[in-house]
């Protein structure tokens, strides 16, 4: 809701048409007929022409265009709005509401960093302007500005200890600054505030699985979905352009959004999937015009993905990643799925069973080690727990760590470049276009970008500029037929894969899943971000166009 002066503040409202209608205005506004009130306000500003030369103040026609600003924001028209405030602020600088709600146009329209110089403004003319500050925290928040928002918050907090909303947002920024202990705390005094708070609930259950208290991640999840089965997330813009529908695993492997999500044109409703719960389709396919199914662990929500297909099918609307699909993403199924592919090297993939034998003999008949073998245990990524591996022998001790644990037994494709270093490429599928999103270079095999020495080595960061401003450079037109071909089998609409290229000039496929991160903070790889913004703009264009129904077959590229 827009600031608005206060009564005293209004000018003399008695005498000329224009101030008449002013008065008309607030009283359509006040009881919320709003079209009313915009109309009655332009008539008012029509009307300030005819009347004689300083019959209708300056303090009057300012007042018609703040107030007729407020009634189009509130229909959410915010061009018109903007304009109605420009021209207020001409007449009358002094008006802090009006900077404010000027400040609002620019955060709802996208544009954060210049909402901050709008509330700095009306903070010059009032420093303790509530709605200014509270704001700007919002817009500092949306351009990252952690620290200073922190800052601003705890003042905040310290003249309102009692207002919930402002504890969540410190947790949030807690959480954005590395300190989970204390977001955690941050949100459990909004809890404790207001109980029902399913937002802040939620907030504590993920901070507490990534500290690894799956008990107390679970009760909060669980508690949360009692409140309240729906996270809703308002768009970025106002009005929002669709809404989304997201299906989440509170305890399995999801796509992350972090950056796909943010700043959103749409509106997004999550829900998570819990497996021993029935649910409303019909309730849930309300206003929502697509379906963002986020859970993309095929082994880690492998008891959960019938229950998010079902669902999904009577939602009847356009689905993104339809977890039938993610159901054929496991290491083993995709090693299968690719193989064949020209030009395309798919490393073997064996699952081996927990319980099952592990002896050197049987490890030997079930798997030839004419190379050497990956080993990591079902259902993790990253390169904990990763281990290459020579021979039989070696390869029982590892498995009999963790002997109640199914593992994968992948085969080793050497990738090393001609220099001697390893080259990692990742790749991002959207709605079938195949776009970069970075190159790991390291004098090991088992790469990841934030091991690998590449922040200290200009030549690695130059090399890595260069694929993403320009990947046929790197990648040619056998190897863009084999990642169309990857597109096709696997047919999910966003995925990832990881791949090399051995000596030959081959694709080496080390993994393809719709659980890659992507992200959007290139501290020290600034030339990173236009390849990230590229990413986003493609699955928002995605969701855009499934929401307008388009649905129409897409075709990869590059």
């Amino acid at each position: 809701m827009p600031a608005t002066a206060s009564a005293n503040a209004l000018p003399d409202l008695v005498g000329p048409l224009a101030a008449r209608q002013l008065r008309i205005g607030l009283e359509h506004y006040g009881a919320g007929r709003t079209e009313e009130a915009i109309a009655a306000f332009q008539l008012g500003l029509a009307a300030v022409g005819t009347e004689a030369p300083g019959n209708v103040s300056v303090e009057t026609i300012s007042e018609l265009h703040s107030r007729l600003g407020n009634a189009r924001m509130i229909r959410g028209d915010l061009e018109s709005a903007g304009e109605n405030y420009k021209a207020a602020l001409r007449l009358a600088p002094h008006l802090t509401d009006c900077w404010c709600n000027f400040g609002n146009v620019h955060l709802k329209s996208g544009k954060p960093q210049d909402a901050i110089a709008l509330y700095l403004q009306a903070l010059k003319l009032n420093s303790r302007h509530w709605p200014a500050r509270t704001n700007l925290v919002q817009a500092l928040m949306a351009t990252q500005q952690y620290i200073v928002a922190r800052g601003l918050l705890l003042e905040l907090i310290s003249e309102r200890p009692q207002d919930g909303q402002l504890h969540h947002q410190l947790g949030k920024a807690q959480f954005e600054l590395n300190e989970p202990e204390s977001a955690i705390e941050c949100f459990q005094a909004a809890v404790a505030l207001n109980p029902r708070d399913a937002e802040s609930i939620n907030w504590i259950g993920a901070l507490k699985q990534t500290m690894g208290d799956d008990a107390g991640a679970q009760a909060a999840y669980a508690e949360a979905a009692q409140i309240q089965p729906l996270i809703r997330r308002p768009a970025a813009k106002f009005p929002p352009d669709f809404r989304v529908l997201a299906l989440y695993a509170p305890f399995g492997g999801n796509t992350p959004t972090e950056l796909l999500f943010k700043d959103a044109v749409h509106d997004t409703d999550t829900l998570a999937l819990f497996a021993a719960r029935d649910y409303d389709a019909e309730l849930f396919s309300q206003n929502i015009q697509v379906v963002v199914n986020l859970i993309s662990d095929a082994d880690q929500t492998e008891a959960l993905l019938p229950l998010a297909a079902d669902l999904a099918g009577r939602l009847g609307k356009p689905i993104v990643n339809d977890p039938r699909k993610i159901q054929k993403t496991t290491r083993d199924i995709v090693a299968t799925l690719l193989q064949g592919i020209p030009g395309c090297r798919v490393p073997k993939a064996l699952r081996h069973k927990a319980g099952a034998d592990a002896s050197p003999a049987a490890l030997q008949a079930a798997f030839p080690f004419s190379s050497p073998v990956l080993a990591r245990p079902v259902g993790t990524h990253g390169g904990d727990d990763f281990e290459k591996i020579a021979d039989p022998e070696a390869l029982a001790a590892f498995l009999s760590q963790r002997p109640d644990h199914d593992h994968y037994l992948i085969e080793y494709i050497d990738y090393c470049s001609a220099d001697g270093y390893f080259r990692k490429y990742r790749l991002i599928f959207v709605d079938g276009q195949i776009l970069p999103y970075h190159l790991c270079i390291g004098s090991d095999w088992k790469l990841h970008h934030i091991n690998t020495d590449m922040a200290n080595q200009p030549w690695m960061q130059q090399e890595e500029e260069a694929f993403l401003t320009n990947p046929t450079s790197v990648l040619h037109p056998s190897h863009y037929q084999a990642l169309q071909a990857i597109q096709h089998r696997v047919g999910l609409e966003y995925f990832g894969i990881d791949c090399g290229l051995d000596v030959s000039g081959n694709l080496v496929v080390f993994e393809v899943n719709a659980s890659m991160l992507v992200h959007d903070r290139n501290e020290g790889f600034a030339y990173k971000t236009p390849a990230v913004h590229r990413i986003k703009l493609a699955f928002d264009a995605m969701l855009r166009k499934l929401a307008a129904g388009d649905a129409s077959p897409c075709t990869a590229s590059s």
